[in-house]
């Protein structure tokens, strides 16, 4: 008898109980549903600055909520804004969009406790910084301990904005001790960066002009011997910050996913249809398809946010144009601008484009491991725009797992113990702790030779999980860090 079937039968009910099986689930089908959670701003959480901890928690609870409800496994949370933290920090001051004050503590963690509920509804949590942006506007109010007080002979007034100058060696640094420090001290899933690295330019009568003065910077580096050109050398700047970034972010905790946001086009003419006034490679020195092609992350979510039907930025010949560059067998998860829908300035968007836009990513975009898709932004979401949740209830009627990163690591975790206990007209679930496992998988059938339905996972650390009903089967994995199964347990019960 194995050991599994000793367990159960010490939980005998007269009901019945649950015994092992030869019987085997499908595999499970795989997805990275994503949203942005933006703080800046307060965008999409808190709804304005000032609330309280238990106010500003309950307007959490209330969004992941609503996630996890229309299907979202995954949030992609706005943790540092401009130089600032929405955690505890040693090296960066509280946000002021939180409390209304720079550096003021809001009296508990967001990060930590976004974390927390993120797991307990079975969503990944990715971090999601900014890394250079020090002042979304001039006018903002700093501490004296914010880099544009500690450090403002490295600061480039861009526009309304201020800058962290990515020529100093000490604000790139900066950012990846920032984004390292996360990285030891909370249980994220992923590290995400968006599309800010050199400001983005002004458009003067059809020519984009810098906004920004980096002269004396590009003197200093000449006057040293080097001899790249100016945006040359700018773009050797943000390349060697994010080959760096992943590579710091391995040498910490090495199942950490890291991924970037970057411009949706690479440059104007790549595909040769693809039109675009900006130039992300030339005016922001966003390399970001020598990045993909590199593997220098693990997923890379394009900001693709026009519609099918436009075909100087088409989405459809985007995506199949990144999907071709994925040369590294890495994810390729592109955003989707459901922020667009009803949109005057695009034409009214119908909800129904972001479900075409999905579907387009699931057969172009996807890979062996499984497709994805991130929405900009969340409160298009939660305030139904155009209807799109009853859509998404559709599009999302199978409930995945996330797609699995095995050049993260490719070992398979422990097998599963459990003990299942029927009470009433109900199942507890009892696990034993696993060292190598962060989630637990479920499926259950509810009759012999019906559908198996596969639940949304728990984080492994959780002791139980308890099933309202008695299903005919129930199977169950644990799965790691990067999304590898163990072998199933499986069991039925019996009267």
């Amino acid at each position: 008898m194995s050991l599994i079937a000793i367990l159960i039968a010490t939980h005998y009910s007269p009901a019945g109980e649950y015994v092992p099986t030869k019987t085997r689930a499908p595999e499970p089908a795989r997805e990275f549903r994503g949203a942005w959670v933006a703080t800046v701003h307060n965008i999409d959480w808190p709804s304005r600055k000032g609330l309280s901890a238990s106010a500003q928690k309950a307007e959490m609870v209330k969004l992941l909520d609503s996630a996890a409800s229309v299907g979202i496994n995954a949030i992609i949370f706005q943790v540092r804004t401009e130089c600032d933290a929405l955690y505890e920090s040693k090296l960066e001051p509280w946000s002021h969009w939180l409390t209304g004050v720079q550096g003021r503590n809001p009296g508990y963690d967001p990060l930590q406790f976004t974390i927390d509920e993120c797991h307990k509804r079975g969503m990944e949590l990715h971090a999601w910084f900014n890394p250079f942006r020090a002042s979304a506007t001039t006018s903002s109010s700093k501490g004296s301990d914010h880099i544009t007080r500690t450090h403002s002979s490295l600061m480039l007034k861009a526009g309304t904005q201020v800058w962290a100058n990515p020529a100093s060696d000490y604000v790139r640094q900066r950012a990846i001790s920032v984004m390292t420090d996360v990285v030891r001290r909370y249980n994220v899933d992923g590290i995400h960066m968006d599309d800010y690295f050199y400001p983005y330019p002004r458009n003067v009568g059809g020519t984009m002009r810098d906004q920004f003065d980096d002269s004396k910077s590009y003197a200093a580096y000449r006057s040293k011997g080097g001899r790249l050109g100016l945006r040359d050398w700018r773009r050797s700047n943000i390349d060697n910050f994010v080959q760096t970034l992943y590579g710091s972010i391995k040498s910490i905790r090495p199942t950490v996913k890291f991924g970037i946001s970057p411009f949706g086009i690479w440059r104007p003419g790549v595909p040769f249809s693809i039109q675009a006034s900006l130039d992300s490679f030339d005016h922001i020195s966003a390399d970001s398809r020598k990045w993909f092609r590199s593997g220098w992350v693990d997923y890379l979510s394009p900001q693709l946010y026009w519609r099918i039907d436009d075909k100087p930025h088409s989405f459809m010949t985007l995506a199949k144009w990144w999907a071709g560059e994925n040369v590294k067998g890495r994810h390729l998860w592109p955003g989707v601008a459901s922020s667009r829908i009803l949109s005057s300035e695009d034409r009214g968007r119908p909800a129904s484009e972001s479900i075409k836009q999905i579907d387009i990513a699931r057969t172009v975009a996807a890979n062996r491991m499984g497709s994805g898709h991130i929405h900009w932004n969340f409160s298009a979401l939660g305030s139904d725009r155009g209807g799109v949740r009853k859509l998404l209830g559709r599009s999302y009627a199978i409930t995945p797992i996330i797609p699995a990163t095995p050049w993260l690591g490719a070992h398979s975790p422990e097998d599963l113990w459990v003990v299942p206990k029927v009470e009433s007209n109900s199942v507890v679930l009892y696990f034993r702790a696993t060292t190598n496992a962060r989630w637990r998988l479920v499926q259950i059938r509810e009759k012999p030779g019906g559908d198996w339905i596969t639940l949304r996972m728990i984080p492994a650390t959780q002791p139980a999980m308890r099933l309202k009903a008695l299903p005919h089967e129930i199977a169950m994995r644990n799965v790691s860090a990067t999304g590898i199964l163990s072998e199933q347990t499986v069991v039925e019960f019996k009267r």
